[in-house]
């Protein structure tokens, strides 16, 4: 349920609302606007029933949230989210990030050269694994957390924000320390005690699409983090398993519009995982900005004929320059534009 406030509600109408909307046993979410408060009672909204709540002081108006989903849906939140970091760097505004580095962290000396490199070519936002979910038990697992360190070290040298996937509840007060922006990978998309978990930390989580799930469950994934507090979330359309085979997934294009229809959490796509061929990168990335992505997760290595882990689908760094100018001319077709 929806409790707009009105502009004169005063700390003290906020507060007698949400003291009788908890003592209900439901949660409580503000949303607090430039013009209006907004309240989200989240629970069994049976108890309501009998609770006059149109006529408590600095009530405007209530409404219920048709869409299972909640927190994340554009019911609850009109505007769309902005998330801005301490360095000024927004995702979810008019600018388009790109974040690109390296599939696996393999060594400083690698991820440095990179992220130098993607820098250069206007990417904000490095990204790497340092833990890595392989299909097989046998492949490169990642560099655990000396990855870690050298992601922190990059970002030191070049001053880009660092992402990389957590797969381990147990990681997380290392992934606190050592990056800015906790990765869900499509694997565990569903795995709800971790969902939970980065639900309850004070930074923000991409969260990927699984690889066989519907827009409805993507959309109740990220609720389990919203329902922690934790509503700094991106949506991360990386590709589907469909019946071809020609590609290593299928790019869901039209999910990025119809994400941004539903919610108002900013939606990235990622065209490396998604087709798993570079030399289909470039186009589905440009693809991805005209259907109204608010950033681009590409994957660039050095050498990607001698990468641990998804050289096929990693640009190297001068294919990499290339996309970035392309993009911009997409982006700024569409009223956007990329650094």
């Amino acid at each position: 349920m929806i409790i707009v406030l009105k502009p004169e509600a005063t700390p003290a109408d906020l507060d007698h609302l949400t003291e009788t909307l908890k003592a209900k046993g439901l949660s409580v979410n503000i949303s607090r606007g430039k013009e209006r408060t907004v309240v989200g009672a989240i629970g069994d909204e049976r108890v309501l029933t009998d609770l006059p709540l149109s006529v408590y002081p600095g009530v405007e108006s209530v409404h219920k949230i048709l869409q299972p989903f909640k927190l994340v849906s554009r019911e609850f939140k009109k505007a769309d989210t902005v998330i801005t970091f301490p360095n000024g760097v927004t995702i979810g505004g008019p600018e388009i990030q790109v974040m690109a580095g390296p599939c696996a962290v393999e060594s400083e000396e690698q991820l440095l050269y990179v992220a130098e490199r993607v820098k250069k070519a206007g990417a904000k936002i490095l990204r790497g694994g340092a833990f890595k979910p392989r299909t097989s038990p046998y492949t490169f697992q990642g560099l655990g957390e000396e990855g870690l360190v050298h992601l922190s070290k990059a970002r030191e040298k070049t001053g880009l924000l660092v992402i990389t996937e957590l797969m381990d509840p147990r990681d997380l007060p290392a992934m606190m320390e050592h990056t800015d922006i906790i990765q869900i990978g499509a694997r565990n998309m569903q795995n709800f005690r971790l969902l939970f978990d980065v639900g309850e930390v004070n930074k923000p989580v991409l969260l990927k699409r699984g690889l066989s799930a519907t827009i409805k469950e993507f959309l109740m994934a990220a609720e389990y983090i919203a329902s922690r507090g934790n509503q700094e979330i991106i949506l991360c359309e990386r590709g589907i398993r469909t019946f071809e085979t020609m590609t290593r997934n299928t790019l869901d294009l039209n999910a990025v519009p119809v994400l941004k229809s539903l919610t108002h959490l900013p939606v990235l796509v990622d065209p490396s995982h998604g087709t798993g061929r570079w030399d289909l990168v470039t186009p589905m990335a440009r693809a991805g900005v005209a259907a109204g992505c608010d950033a681009l997760m590409v994957e660039v290595h050095n050498n990607p004929e001698q990468a641990f882990s998804d050289g096929e689908e990693s640009l190297k760094p001068d294919k990499f320059d290339r996309l970035m100018e392309e993009v911009r001319k997409v982006a700024s077709a569409v009223g956007r534009f990329v650094a």
